[in-house]
């Protein structure tokens, strides 16, 4: 995999996580203000806590569902190109021992560049 196909790879990346941590966030967020709330109304021993502490509370949600998000996001990322860059080694091998060559790191690096994969 060239340099430049990893730097595509890094930004993509980056951009999946960005956009999923916010999303992730502001949906916890709508979960931990949601929460705050019903136990601000039900419960009369939160109800004696401060201001600080409930938007704490909030806060970690937040944090959490950001983080989690995020997470899951580049897994998935991560296993998506896993298994694209394992089906392209595997028709690279095969095209190799068509022709008889072993298939090394440097053959298969060949075979991706003479086929433009």
């Amino acid at each position: 995999m060239s340099r430049l196909q990893r730097q595509k790879d890094a930004d993509e990346a980056h951009q999946i996580q960005v956009k999923a941590g916010f999303l992730g966030a502001a949906q916890w967020t709508a979960f931990g203000v949601a929460a705050t709330s019903l136990a601000h109304v039900y419960s009369p021993f939160f109800r004696k806590q401060t201001l600080p502490l409930k938007a704490f509370l909030v806060t970690i949600t937040a944090v959490f569902g950001f983080t989690l998000s995020a997470d899951q996001a580049l897994l998935r990322f991560e296993t998506r190109r896993r298994i694209e860059d394992s089906a392209i080694r595997k028709e690279a091998r095969m095209e190799l021992a068509k022709r008889g060559l072993v298939p090394t790191e440097t053959e298969i690096a060949k075979w991706r560049e003479a086929n433009g994969k």
